[in-house]
């Protein structure tokens, strides 16, 4: 990201923002050694480090502006950006929403019955056998041939235009992606900014505050010390509702790409089909039309029937692979399970430990404000001693 592209912080709410394996010949040998446990992952620490030169500036710049004792301000922080992140989470959902790739698995289905359903009608009713004349056969053919092409062209025109919408799904989710990675920079440099305010007031003017409500023991002064700690904490909640935003934005940036491999693989699929399946088929088509003609003008009527039957079982045979191949393909999953699996649990290891820092958060505050009890009362039990 260059310089002109930092993101903009603001304090106004509306502005926008494996091993190598063993080899054996022993057809006894042992079965592979169970695999062995998964190291956690280890956590990502949020600090300057995901920023370049400039970026850090501006965090440094930022984080001066931030005054902790406005109430609006620690309520507004941030939420510009929020808002954008969002929006965005609203847009992904809508686009796939929308799609139905449905209609895509339909066409190419409709498509395999088409190109395997050719000759299966003949074959049924022992066209070959039964008709004695060529010229009929020939007739049989190209009326079923043409039948076939027209199902097979219409189902193309459909696959085309399913075609042109996945490419432009595919090039609006690089902009969402984009988008997303601008959100997520954005998020950190608030968060990075609040925490480093929050860090320098709580080691600067909070020990101040306090050092001077203990020596004056004036109310005055122990009331500000106690608005600056609540301050205080409200901008670390605040700070930890920015992360869990943040969060969103880091599982979005995967999820987007997913459903981007999705569309890819599926143009993919079709591009096949109009490229290389219907031409093939069709070529294979005529090349059984014109041996046809060849076979009536060089053989005799028992000759004909020999290589009706001969052209028969190869265009068979052609044609048994090309529908296998067309079907497994047809049949294929976008996306190995372990893919999603693997996808699963890193999204629950990642919710296990939002879980675990929002437990520890509320835990320190319960310390926290045991504490502050204990701080007015020692406050209020010097008050009285200075009156007796």
């Amino acid at each position: 990201m260059s310089e002109n592209n930092i993101p903009q912080l603001t304090l106004e709410p509306q502005t926008a923002a494996q091993a190598v394996p063993e080899l054996t010949l022993d057809p006894s040998a042992p079965a592979a050694p169970a695999e062995p446990a998964k190291p956690e992952a280890a956590p990502v620490e949020m600090d300057d480090s995901l920023l370049n030169d400039a970026e850090k500036q501006a965090v440094e710049d930022f984080s001066k502006k931030i005054d902790i004792m406005d109430s609006n301000m620690i309520l507004q922080y941030g939420a510009a950006a929020q808002k954008n992140v969002a929006g965005f989470s609203e847009n992904a959902l809508a686009s796939v929403r929308t799609k139905d790739l449905g209609e895509v698995g339909k066409s190419l289905s409709e498509l395999v019955v088409e190109l395997k359903g050719f000759g299966e009608e003949e074959e049924k009713k022992g066209l070959f056998g039964r008709f004695k004349k060529a010229g009929s056969k020939l007739e049989t053919m190209k009326a079923q041939y043409a039948k076939v092409e027209s199902n097979v062209d219409k189902i193309a025109r459909e696959l085309e235009r399913h075609q042109v919408t996945l490419m432009k799904d595919v090039a609006m989710f690089d902009q969402m992606y984009e988008l997303n990675l601008k959100y997520y920079k954005e998020l950190t440099m608030y968060i990075l900014a609040g925490k480093k305010r929050l860090a320098d007031v709580q080691a600067g003017e909070l020990p101040a505050l306090k050092a001077k409500a203990e020596q004056s023991g004036a109310q005055e002064d122990a009331q500000r010390y106690n608005d600056m700690v609540q301050m205080c904490d409200r901008f670390e909640k605040k700070l930890h509702d920015l992360e869990l935003t943040r969060m969103i934005s880091v599982q979005m940036g995967p999820q987007t790409r997913l459903l981007q491999n999705n569309d890819t693989l599926m143009v993919e699929k079709i591009q096949s089909s109009l490229v290389n399946t219907i031409p093939l088929w069709k070529s294979q088509m005529v090349l059984a039309l014109g041996m046809e003609h060849g076979r009536q003008a060089t053989a005799a009527q028992s000759a004909v029937t020999e290589m009706t039957n001969e052209l028969l079982k190869k265009n068979a045979d052609m044609l048994k692979m090309g529908t296998i191949q067309t079907a497994r393909e047809a049949e294929r999953s976008v996306v190995d399970i372990e893919t999603l699996q693997h996808t699963n649990q890193q999204l629950i290891e990642t919710l296990d430990e939002v879980l675990n820092i929002q437990r520890e958060g509320a835990q320190k505050r319960r310390e926290a404000e045991v504490q502050l009890g204990k701080i007015e009362g020692e406050l209020k039990q010097k008050l009285m001693e200075l009156h007796q």
